[in-house]
């Protein structure tokens, strides 16, 4: 592998969120289906003979230090201890604390990509396993494929969806993760489903009335966004979606998008681009 190599980091959607209990610890029990993008931030990572790593391409308001690429190549490389550092620049596309995973993306794809260039030698389950200390998105990235997922989301089973073109649309504002899964008027006690079930349509995010009641540009998104197809959003929020049988229909539907909304349309895609290109 080579630094000039441009490494993908796809969006992620939820395609169902139900929190199901709370654990002692206080991470909340969940259950939910990840399905991929086919819109992605792109990293490049050239490598270093001094050991340092170092962001290129720092993000507004994010030291770079704290950033999940650089807190992912510290983390490769305290567990290993490769002789070389990195400079890694993002080309970024995906909207940040909208839900698609971005962040957790990069991380994923920063370990993926290190592993190789620093020939580190881990497998990926081990991979998944740094990944979680980063965050309990960075496994399904690292994972690879649509999936089934349990547990605080580490406990994944493959699936084969249907790839549909989406229609997301970014509102402008941030929703607080924390925020939402400390609210008082969360479901904290879903009925756990079976897979069968999602596949016949159950599509409930339990985040989804939380988010509504508090954040008014979520709402109105939604709004109208369910005029033309059953309008979700993605785990917290804030980015909300619709699924539609081909490109045509989606892009005529985001030409019609009012001025104070942004969107973009997406293919669902069931097997990851970083999987492919190291596969």
């Amino acid at each position: 592998m080579t630094e000039s190599i441009a490494w993908p980091a796809p969006a992620k959607l939820n395609l169902m969120l139900r929190i199901v209990g709370r654990r002692l610890d206080g991470y909340h029990e969940l259950q939910t289906v990840f399905q991929f993008l086919d819109r992605r931030d792109e990293l490049h990572f050239q490598p270093r003979s001094d050991g340092r790593i170092l962001l290129s391409t720092p993000l507004p308001g994010v030291p770079w230090e704290t950033d999940l690429t650089v807190r992912a190549a510290n983390l490769l490389k305290q567990y290993k201890k490769p002789a070389q550092g990195v400079t890694i620049s993002i080309d970024k596309h995906l909207p940040m604390g909208g839900g698609l995973g971005g962040g957790s993306s990069d991380a994923a794809t920063t370990l993926v990509a290190l592993n190789q260039i620093w020939e580190t030698g881990l497998d990926h389950a081990t991979l998944a396993e740094l990944g979680f200390t980063l965050g309990a998105d960075v496994p399904i990235f690292i994972h690879g494929r649509a999936a089934w997922a349990e547990g605080i989301g580490e406990t994944l089973t493959d699936l084969d969806l249907p790839q549909p073109w989406y229609l997301v649309l970014a509102p402008d504002c941030h929703v607080s993760t924390a925020e939402i899964f400390s609210a008082p008027d969360l479901t904290r006690n879903s009925p756990r489903i079976k897979i069968r079930d999602f596949l016949e349509g159950d599509r409930r995010n339990d985040c989804l009335s939380v988010v509504r009641r508090r954040y008014n540009k979520v709402a109105a998104a939604l709004d109208w966004l369910d005029q033309f197809a059953p309008a979700q959003m993605t785990g917290t929020g804030a980015c909300v979606f619709a699924a539609f049988s081909d490109a045509s229909t989606a892009q005529a539907v985001h030409n019609r998008l009012p001025a104070d909304l942004v969107g973009f349309v997406a293919r669902g895609i069931n097997l990851s681009p970083l999987l492919t290109q190291i596969t």
